[in-house]
C-alpha cells in the first residue's frame, strides 16, 4: 500500500512542489492539500493519511496548534511532518513538543522529502536526529523541568530500556540498536515499545524530547 500524504501549506508553490516530487513515487500517494491548519482535522478525517506535511506558520491556524488539535481530536491520528524554511526556529521545537513526529525543510532537495516521507511513516528511527538535539538544546529547558524529570523518574525504565532510550536520540534505528546491543530486532522493538508506554509518548520523537528535558540524556 502507498503511503498516503496530506499536504499543508499556504503557499500554493509549495504544495505543487511537494506534490509533484511525492508523486512521482510509486511508493507515496498526495491525497488531499489545504491551505490552512484550520481545514486538516475535516480533511484528516475524510481522506485518512498517513502523513500530514504541514507547514508550521500559517496565517488562520498555525501548524502547531494544528498539530495539537488533530492529536486531541483525531482517533488514531497519522503522522505528522513540519514543514519549515528555518530549521533553528522555536516554532519547530514547539511543533515537536505538541506531538509532530519530526520536520523538513522547504529548500530540501527531493530525495530528502522523500526519504522524510517514507522515515516519519515507518517510524522506527528519529528524523534529523542532530537538528533535533540542537533545538533542544537551544529551546528546552536542559534539564531543568521538573515535570519531566518526575515523569521520567515515575517510569521507572529498567537499564536496558534506558540504553535504548539514548540510543533512540541519537537517531539510531531500531536494526542499529539491535546491532549495537547485540540482540534481535524483535527484542529492540519490545523495548522501544515499554519506553513508549512508560513515558506515555506516542513515538520516538516525543520520547526523545522528553529524554532531553528530563535531563536523562543532554542535548549537548
Amino acid at each position: 500500500m502507498p503511503v498516503r500524504v496530506l499536504l499543508v501549506d499556504d503557499e500554493p508553490l509549495v504544495r505543487a512542489g511537494l506534490r509533484a516530487v511525492l508523486e512521482a513515487q510509486p511508493d507515496i500517494e498526495v491525497v488531499g492539500e489545504a491551505a490552512d491548519g484550520a481545514a486538516v482535522i475535516p480533511l484528516v478525517r475524510q481522506t485518512r493519511p498517513d502523513v500530514v506535511a504541514m507547514d508550521v506558520r500559517m496565517p488562520l491556524l498555525d501548524g502547531i496548534e494544528a498539530t495539537r488539535a488533530l492529536l486531541r481530536t483525531v482517533a488514531d491520528p497519522p503522522k505528522i511532518l513540519v514543514v519549515t524554511t528555518f530549521e533553528n526556529d522555536e516554532y519547530v521545537y514547539e511543533a515537536l513538543r505538541a506531538g509532530a513526529d519530526g520536520f523538513l525543510l522547504k529548500r530540501a532537495r527531493p530525495a530528502e522529502i522523500v526519504h522524510a516521507v517514507r522515515l516519519i511513516a515507518e517510524g522506527d528511527s528519529l528524523l534529523f536526529p542532530a537538528s533535533v538535539r540542537q533545538l533542544a538544546a537551544e529551546y528546552g529547558d536542559d534539564g531543568g523541568n521538573r515535570a519531566a524529570r518526575a515523569e521520567l523518574e515515575r517510569a521507572r525504565l529498567t537499564e536496558r530500556e534506558g540504553e535504548v532510550l539514548r540510543l533512540m536520540a541519537r537517531g539510531l534505528s531500531n536494526a542499529e540498536i539491535a546491532a549495537r546491543l547485540v540482540v534481535g530486532t524483535e527484542t529492540v522493538k519490545s523495548h522501544v515499545s515499554a519506553v513508549l508506554a512508560k513515558l506515555g509518548a506516542r513515538d520516538r520523537t516525543q520520547a526523545v524530547i522528553k529524554a532531553y528535558e528530563s535531563g536523562f540524556v543532554a542535548p549537548a
